[in-house]
């Protein structure tokens, strides 16, 4: 059947480091969706946390729905970045773009808070959403790897939730953590992580409460790990130290190893192999279409 889509009208420009503009390409979604956009999730102080959602209102049953994280090293970035998401609607899923405090607005652990609210959002919202709360996957990149998995990996642990209030259980499907930092007590002094970690990276506990590798035992929702092996910025040990660690918790995870891959930088051929791993993760998971 001929797929139609419609493409989001509100298009928004954004200054870069340089101070040049960058003009980012609309979300094309299909025509049975509806889009809200720049929807506040949670306010704090003067600071409103935004997000973009896609979902399907006429769909017979909820859908799974997938939360994408930008990167940017918690110090930029911007959710208009990310509009790669014809596989997810394809497969029927929802797709909410999450935007969260950076580092000149809040040091740690005020994003993870933010995602956090994000994904209690989804709960409380997911009726008239129409998503399957039971569905959920969370999905980012090098920090957005990071708060991924923090906040997939604590579960029903409310430490971070100060901001937000949801009394129900929060059960998270899968998170697709692509060359995300799981362990920052060794990166404490690498320039993003030690801004970011602010007077906190004097202090392990605090860096190890703010670190997913700490938050792995044998409830952790499924993992898949996505990493290059010369990656310069994220250490590829990073993604090796959780890998082993799902593992010695029995945790269902694949560890996508990309060789010679740098920080997000991977061939089309390396792209392709990784978008079909991806899916077979989530078929396993029973989490595409008509599953």
């Amino acid at each position: 059947m001929k797929r139609y889509f419609v493409v989001v009208l509100t298009l928004v420009f954004f200054l870069d480091l340089s101070g040049q503009e960058t003009k980012y390409k609309p979300v094309k979604y299909p025509v049975t969706y509806e889009a809200k956009i720049d929807l506040i999730y949670t306010k704090i102080d003067d600071w409103e946390g935004r997000m973009d959602i896609y979902f399907n209102p006429v769909s017979q049953k909820p859908t799974p729905i997938v939360i994408n994280i930008h990167g940017g090293g918690w110090n930029h970035g911007v959710k208009e970045s990310k509009t790669g998401f014809s596989s997810f609607f394809k497969e029927g899923f929802a797709v909410a773009n999450v935007e969260y405090r950076l580092v000149n607005i809040s040091k740690a652990p005020g994003a993870i808070e933010d995602i956090r609210c994000a994904l209690l959002y989804l709960h409380k919202h997911a009726k008239e959403l129409n998503i399957d709360p039971h569905k959920i996957v969370i999905m980012g990149g090098s920090a957005g790897g990071h708060l991924a998995l923090m906040a997939g990996l604590l579960n029903n642990n409310r430490k971070f939730d100060r901001n937000c209030i949801y009394d129900g259980n929060i059960k998270i499907a899968a998170i697709i953590d692509k060359y995300g930092p799981t362990d920052l007590t060794l990166l404490k002094n690498k320039g993003s992580v030690k801004k970011w970690l602010g007077d906190g990276s004097k202090n392990r506990k605090f860096i190890e409460s703010v670190s997913p590798l700490y938050y792995v035992d044998k409830n952790s929702p499924p993992v898949l790990i996505v990493h290059g092996t010369k990656d310069p910025i994220i250490p590829y040990e990073q993604s090796s130290l959780l890998y082993e660690k799902l593992k010695a918790h029995n945790v269902k995870t694949e560890f996508i190893s990309i060789e010679e891959g740098v920080h997000g930088k991977f061939s089309k051929e390396q792209r392709l192999m990784l978008n079909k791993k991806t899916w077979s993760f989530l078929e396993e998971l029973e989490l595409k279409k008509n599953q």
